[in-house]
């Protein structure tokens, strides 16, 4: 028995993948929403459906949402994952279009998912909203200005959709993960790494797993258990954001 629709962003790989397979086990139907092509993960899900959708496109997303609800009749989770990294070098030394680029996929893209899941999510009897951000928005992160604006930008956008939609019990909650093991993070720490002057494995231990509490980086399947349950298993959680980041952050 299916027990709900959800609508992941940037589902090809990575957390996305990984938040996908998460509500598919809890038998939900699953839009895998991705530039990327997404049909061969959709068929080993099995209720799933693969929508070609690029976050900062409003037409795309109109579509691939459009898509989803007439695919299933209804859409219940919208999981704001797309994101990019975005340029790691000193201020001064970003371009605007790097800037702008940024915002336009990790924040810009959030809010119009949101506009346009908006009418789908509140005919939903539980409906939610899961937003991936990072702990990168909430504590100094060096080298990295428009990703860390812009993760800071989506936690105040989630607390405000919550308010917004709270009267239609649509709970929007905010997930911020710290370092996740994967190529991602192995990517930027050996371009924080070149812009230091230093090595990949310095910038790891300092950086990185320094300032862990545990001392090992979070899976994307944790930050994809957290998803679930606060999109299903927490409908009295709403306005909240969420660190998921072997104590990197306690606030």
């Amino acid at each position: 028995m299916r027990e709900g629709v959800a609508f992941v962003t940037g589902a090809s790989q990575g957390i996305g993948e990984a938040i996908a397979r998460r509500f598919a086990e809890g038998d939900f139907a699953v839009a895998l929403a991705a530039r990327s092509d997404t049909t061969t993960l959709a068929d080993e899900l099995g209720d799933a459906l693969a929508v070609e959708c690029d976050v900062t496109d409003e037409a795309s997303v109109e579509s691939a949402i459009d898509a989803t609800v007439a695919e299933y009749g209804g859409l219940d989770v919208l999981v704001n994952n797309a994101g990019i990294a975005g340029p790691t070098q000193p201020v001064e030394d970003v371009e605007r279009e790097e800037w702008a680029a940024t915002l336009e996929t990790n924040l810009t893209g959030p809010f119009l998912c949101a506009k346009h899941a908006a009418s789908a999510l509140r005919d939903s009897d539980e409906g939610s909203i899961v937003n991936v951000s990072s702990v990168g928005g909430k504590r100094p992160y060096p080298n990295r200005s428009p990703y860390a604006a812009s993760k800071l930008g989506l936690v105040g956008l989630g607390r405000t959709l919550a308010a917004e939609f709270g009267e239609d019990g649509v709970t929007v909650n905010t997930i911020c993960p710290g370092p996740v093991a994967g190529d991602r993070i192995e990517n930027v720490i050996e371009k924080q790494a070149e812009a230091r002057d230093t090595t990949p494995e310095d910038v790891k231990r300092q950086e990185y797993l320094g300032d862990l509490m545990l001392d090992e980086m979070v899976t994307p399947a944790e930050v994809a258990d957290v998803a679930y349950r606060l999109a299903v298993q927490h409908r009295h959680v709403t306005a909240q954001d969420v660190n998921v980041d072997a104590g990197m952050t306690w606030y």
